[in-house]
Parts: C-alpha cells; sequence; structure tokens
C-alpha cells in the first residue's frame, strides 16, 4: 500500500559515463553536464501531470510528460527538470528574429548614430534567439532523461511506500476501534428490547391500578415484537463486520486500494446511519457517534492512499 503524497529526485549525466547509485539518488558527472529530475506527488483523483523544465529546451515539456503518463497513475505529480553544465547541444537560430531585431537595432542606428556600426554579438544577448535543440542533439538527454526519471521513481517509491505502512498502522489500529464500538452496539442491543419490555409492564400496571383496566397480555407481546423489529440492527451488525473483514484485507495487500477502501468506507458510514436511525438507546447513540467519527477519520486517512 502507497501513499499519494511523496518526493524523489534522480540525477544522470549528459554523456556516457556509468552514474553512481544510491538509495535515494542517483548521481554522476559527466563530460558536459547533469540533468536533475524531481517528482513531487500529492492525491488526485485522476492522473494530471506537470512539467518545468528549461525554457531553452521546450522539447524536454512533452518528452518528460510522455515518460510520466507511461509510468504513473493517479495522483498529481509536479515533475522539474534541470540542467547543470555546458552540454554541446546543437543550436538552432530564430532566423525571421534575428533579422527583425538587426533590422531594429540598424534603423536605431540610423536614427540616432548613422556612422556607428552594429555589431552582431548584439544579437547574443536576445533573450531565446539561439535554443538548444533536443531533436538535433537529444539521444544524450534522452538516454540521461529516463536514467533520472526511473531514480526519481525508486526514490518517489521507497518514501510513498513508506509513508503507506505507517498510514496503514494507523487505519489498523482505527479499524480495532471500529470493530469494538460495533461490538458494544451488538451486546447492548437484547438489553433495549428487555428495558423496553420491562417499561410496557410497568405502563400497564399502573393503568389497571389507576384505571382497573386489564391490558391484554397478547397485545403486549405484539407491541413488544413490533418493537424489537423496529430496533434490530443485527443484519447492519453482520454487513458491517463483513465490510470490516474485507477492508482489513486490502489494507495488507499490494496494489492501487485506495478506491476500493474508500467505497468500504462509504458501506461502513451507511451501516452506521442505519443503526443510528433505528437507535432506541443512548448508550447506542453514543456508541454510533463514536462509530461514525472514526469512519470519517479512516476515510480522510484512505483520500492519501493510492
Amino acid at each position: 500500500m502507497r501513499s499519494m503524497t511523496g518526493f524523489g529526485v534522480g540525477e544522470a549525466p549528459l554523456a556516457f559515463a556509468l552514474p553512481l547509485s544510491g538509495p535515494t539518488r542517483d548521481e554522476g558527472s559527466g563530460a558536459y553536464g547533469k540533468l536533475t529530475l524531481e517528482i513531487r506527488s500529492v492525491n488526485h483523483r485522476y492522473l494530471d501531470v506537470r512539467v518545468k523544465a528549461p525554457s531553452q529546451l521546450p522539447d524536454l515539456v512533452s518528452a518528460v510528460e510522455a515518460i510520466a503518463r507511461e509510468r504513473l497513475t493517479r495522483g498529481r505529480f509536479d515533475v522539474s527538470v534541470r540542467i547543470e553544465g555546458a552540454a554541446p547541444f546543437a543550436v538552432t537560430i530564430h532566423a525571421a528574429r534575428a533579422r527583425s531585431v538587426f533590422a531594429a537595432l540598424v534603423a536605431l542606428r540610423d536614427e540616432l548614430a548613422p556612422d556607428a556600426e552594429v555589431p552582431l554579438s548584439l544579437l547574443g544577448s536576445v533573450p531565446d534567439l539561439f535554443v538548444p535543440s533536443i531533436e538535433q542533439q537529444g539521444e544524450a538527454v534522452r538516454v540521461a532523461l529516463i536514467a533520472a526519471f526511473d531514480a526519481a521513481l525508486r526514490s518517489l517509491d521507497a518514501m510513498r511506500l513508506r509513508e503507506g505502512l505507517a498510514l496503514g498502522d494507523d487505519i489498523v489500529r482505527r479499524l480495532a476501534t471500529v470493530r469494538k464500538l460495533a461490538q458494544q452496539v451488538g451486546e447492548r442491543s437484547p438489553t433495549v428490547v428487555e428495558v423496553y419490555k420491562k417499561k410496557l409492564k410497568e405502563r400497564a400496571e399502573r393503568l389497571r391500578m389507576v384505571s382497573e383496566i386489564e391490558v391484554d397480555a397478547g397485545r403486549l407481546e405484539q407491541e413488544l415484537a413490533l418493537f424489537a423489529d423496529r430496533v434490530d440492527v443485527c443484519e447492519e451488525l453482520t454487513r458491517l463486520e463483513s465490510h470490516t473483514a474485507h477492508f482489513e484485507s486490502l489494507v495488507v495487500s499490494e496494489g492501487a486500494v485506495g478506491r476500493r477502501l474508500d467505497f468500504l468506507l462509504q458501506e461502513m458510514a451507511r451501516e452506521a446511519n442505519t443503526i443510528g436511525a433505528k437507535s432506541q438507546d443512548v448508550e447506542i447513540a453514543h456508541a454510533v457517534v463514536d462509530l461514525k467519527a472514526e469512519i470519517e477519520r479512516m476515510r480522510e486517512q484512505v483520500q492519501n492512499i493510492e
């Protein structure tokens, strides 16, 4: 079982050097530079990938998104990529923009200082005029990107597993509380009928003493049977235990179980509401309030489980 929240980082050289490996970080120094990739994950109903990459490498965003959607499932993932060092990428020049900028500089020169020279070196300060092209020299980047992504995923999975285990332990403790409260309701339910039976007999006796009216014993038994049927929660408790047992088996299983756990908790909450609606006893009512509160806390925890 994994948590939906986590953080992972991976690094890879932008050359053919072999990377060094570590428990949560893979790094190596290449002849040209290094690519670092970070992944942050949070809970989300669907898959939402957001990539932040160097503006000089716009093609890198689509490449990262493609890899992310192949390897990730539900959740929001913020992926950031940065490149350190001087990688020897082929350079694409925006010729039309260069001509436009240079023409503007020449026009300004003609207006302000006709005899001055306009060196081409001025174009070097124009933002995004010279753009490294991942399409022309992208193999080194793609190799580094996949290696860094693998390392970041390993790091992310390790963190999500640790947090998932902690969440699982907390949920198991709360599940034990749910079972204990359900047991209290089950043990108290027969007493409710006995208490009502005693009250019926006391009311019949008072009526006989005040009005000298004898209450038919069969009528009392019929009223008692109707009451017992109204407050009977055996079916609800049986279904609640079935949901609880299924829930417990999923908690210790592998794979993505978050949605199934959430569905089971909805069913458990429905049974608790029905028990509360049938309740004619203060102790059962208090137990149901605690039961519903515990189920709601579990639902909050389950939202962070994959």
